[in-house]
């Protein structure tokens, strides 16, 4: 068992646990809702798709977000997860990122939904 992201404590006031399954989705949602710099010992941990929320909207955009997004879990998680398929699609004020992956040791195949719209 792994401790669950965010830190926080069970019903019973222990400190919650989680499975692997749960622990590398929580670990790529991390990565891609941090900024660079956010980090103090690692400033270049992160994916910047925040900061795209708030960029002009188009498919050029998501495209370039795509391979950013890419290039930063190759970076930080490549041991651990190996993805399958990236989508990034961008409607209106809305950026949704789907990522298809697989636990590097088990081979189970999951998917992950990130979606961030403007207010």
């Amino acid at each position: 068992m792994d401790l669950d992201y965010p830190l926080h404590f069970d019903p019973a006031g222990r400190t919650a646990t989680t499975d692997r399954a749960d622990r590398l989705r929580d670990m790529l949602e991390q990565l891609l809702l941090t900024s660079p710099g956010e980090r103090v010992n690692r400033p270049d941990f992160g994916s910047g798709l925040l900061q795209m929320v708030f960029a002009p909207n188009s498919p050029g955009m998501a495209a370039a977000l795509q391979l950013s997004l890419q290039a930063a879990i190759d970076m930080w998680l490549i041991d651990v997860v190996s993805v399958e398929q990236l989508a990034v699609t961008s409607y209106e004020s809305t950026l949704r990122v789907e990522v298809v992956y697989s636990d590097r040791s088990t081979g189970e195949q999951r998917t992950t939904v990130i979606e961030r719209s403007v207010p």
